[in-house]
């Protein structure tokens, strides 16, 4: 079989692998969409994963082999996967705090997503692996696992009706959270952006203020468009904590700032008064809870998250490193990028 393997930030190699047998509780998938995800890109770009690692986890396809004991889906269903499962049983799990399970992490399947054929290890079979109905698209299958990682941040930071929501980042993951601040009836959602294409998508896809922080000081426009009392709920959908000041300013008393992005090592110097006079909270959010994915399927089928409007890029396997560089690309188009096998 084909896979797209890194070995380093400029070698990326189509190569062949030998395809994955299966045990009696796993399955055999042939991938037919998988999303490209700000974290392949992190990893691909910092080379934070060994060479020879097939990355890529926003995964759908079609059951092609089933081990003995499997009964509950057969070959030819059509499936999402998620690839990390917590273990249900340690002090994390037991208090919902499955992301930090010692065994979530260190599970995933194999070779990984930007492969012709993936086998499920028996956790993922059971856990995190679901049917897609036939009215739901590979791509909506490969759209599963963000959308369940966008609603375990609004498990940890609420939106409620009438909040202001200011998202600062319009890319994958701001442009799922701003539809998702609109279904959670949010009075008003404002969005920020470098990328003048992504700021158009968002107002696409309902913001209702979409703006280049070069045009006018995040805090200035937010105070404009909240009557002076800022944001309700600030969420940093950029792997950047310089992002967090901007937060600070822009939040309202009483409000909640989210983390929903891997800042690199550092301190940052934060306004500490506001925790006290003004009641502020930093939640931070890492992937998604088993418990998302049912909940994030039917947001996609329902269409409350317009897939058909994200992807704006495919790509084949043997051209991953292209993908990646559109994706990086600081005035490309790109909002979301799905990988296909080669024809």
């Amino acid at each position: 079989m084909k896979s797209a393997v890194f070995y380093s930030s400029e070698d990326i190699r189509y190569e062949e692998r030998k395809r994955p047998a299966i045990g009696d509780d796993e399955v055999l998938l042939k991938m037919r969409a998988c999303g490209l995800c700000g974290t392949d890109i992190y990893k691909a770009t910092h080379e934070t994963v060994p060479p020879g690692t097939v990355l890529g986890h926003e995964i759908a396809g079609d059951i092609i082999e089933t081990g003995r004991h499997v009964t509950h889906v057969q070959t030819g269903d059509r499936v999402y996967v998620a690839h990390h499962v917590p273990c249900f049983t340690c002090d994390f799990c037991q208090r919902g705090f499955y992301t930090m399970c010692p065994q979530f992490a260190a599970t995933n399947v194999e070779p990984g997503g930007f492969s012709e054929y993936i086998r499920v290890p028996a956790l993922h079979v059971k856990h995190t692996m679901g049917k897609l109905p036939h009215d739901v698209s590979y791509e909506q299958g490969a759209m599963v696992e963000p959308v369940a990682c966008c609603l375990h941040g609004f498990e940890r930071a609420p939106v409620h009706p009438g909040d202001s929501v200011l998202i600062l980042g319009a890319g994958q993951i701001g442009c799922i959270q701003l539809q998702l601040a609109k279904y959670y009836l949010a009075g008003k959602v404002l969005i920020t952006d470098v990328n003048e294409n992504r700021l158009r998508q968002a107002r696409n896809l309902g913001a209702d203020v979409a703006f280049h922080p070069a045009s006018e000081p995040v805090e200035n426009r937010v105070m404009k468009e909240t009557d002076g009392k800022g944001a309700d709920l600030v969420i940093i959908s950029v792997g950047s904590s310089a992002l967090l000041k901007e937060a600070f300013q822009a939040v309202a008393r009483g409000g909640t700032i989210l983390v929903f992005a891997h800042f690199p090592k550092g301190d940052v110097s934060i306004p500490a008064e506001r925790f006290f006079h003004d009641e502020v909270k930093v939640v931070g959010a890492y992937s998604s809870h088993p418990y998302h994915y049912r909940e994030a399927l039917e947001l996609l089928k329902a269409k409350v998250v317009h897939t058909e409007k994200m992807v704006t890029h495919r790509y084949p396997l043997s051209q991953l490193r292209q993908a990646i560089e559109c994706a990086r690309h600081p005035e490309g188009e790109s909002v979301k990028i799905m990988m296909y096998p080669d024809e």
